[in-house]
């Protein structure tokens, strides 16, 4: 997928990407085909919760059921159907753009804190 002008690429991996938009102040997962916006407080929300996925249950338990977890996060039309593998593609890749958020704040704050001098 190009990169549409207003969106910057935050981390990227080989089964999707996160974008940055600062023009609405959102990000845009990229995953599974299709793409979806994610005000901040909803992206920590849908991060929270794919990391909360218990992969250890799902990988012993025999039942059908255990083999995907489906789940539609708040304020978004998308519904998401993991499988085990898909849930450790999807963790890796709101993980990793997590981390760069953290980065992204602590550059932020070097660059532009006010100096203090003593």
């Amino acid at each position: 997928m190009p990169t549409p002008p207003n969106l910057q690429e935050l981390f990227r991996t080989d089964h999707g990407a996160v974008y940055q938009c600062n023009r609405y102040h959102c990000y845009f997962v990229e995953f599974a085909g299709s793409v979806s916006p994610f005000k901040v407080p909803d992206f920590l929300d849908l991060k929270q919760h794919v990391d909360a996925i218990n992969v250890a249950e799902m990988a012993k338990n025999p039942d059908r059921a255990s083999d995907v977890h489906v789940f539609m996060p708040y304020r978004s039309e998308r519904c998401f159907v993991l499988t085990l593998t898909d849930v450790l593609h999807f963790q890796e890749l709101l993980q990793g753009a997590r981390v760069m958020m953290a980065l992204n704040s602590m550059l932020y704050e070097c660059l532009y804190a006010p100096a203090v001098f003593s």
